[in-house]
């Protein structure tokens, strides 16, 4: 029963924090950029040679973060959170060993429906963002 209270109160506090996230980003070792696509960049640091950013896509998309690893600038990883499954887990295997730039040209201007955007163009929009920093 204690372990039952417990797993119940850590599920609480995730969906708590979930809700939290909707409303306000928090910030990571880097100042947040506000840009009029609506994605925000939550961390962006690099750790023994690998750069790892965190972004906040657009809320016009079903995604709700991406995670991205890069080294020398060639994608080593990326993660969808949400959204549709199996197109995010295919995105991220496809520009596996990618360079930036080409995953830029792949997916920028991609769009969902009538959303002027897409999950493929949130990455697109945020790999422009941090490719001159």
């Amino acid at each position: 029963m204690k372990r039952f209270i417990i797993m119940l109160f850590a599920a609480s506090m995730t969906f708590m924090a979930a809700a939290q996230e909707k409303q306000e980003v928090k910030v990571q070792k880097m100042e947040m950029i506000d840009t009029a696509d609506d994605y925000r960049i939550i961390s962006d640091e690099v750790r023994d040679g690998v750069r790892y950013v965190s972004a906040a896509p657009s809320a016009k998309v079903c995604s709700k973060q991406i995670d991205i690893e890069i080294r020398d600038g060639v994608i080593l990883k990326v993660v969808y959170t949400r959204g549709c499954e199996g197109n995010a887990k295919g995105i991220g295997a496809l520009i596996k060993d990618m360079t930036v730039e080409e995953a830029i040209r792949r997916l920028d201007g991609i769009t969902c429906g009538k959303r002027g955007t897409s999950c493929p163009d949130q990455l697109a929009r945020v790999l422009k963002a941090i490719q001159d920093r």
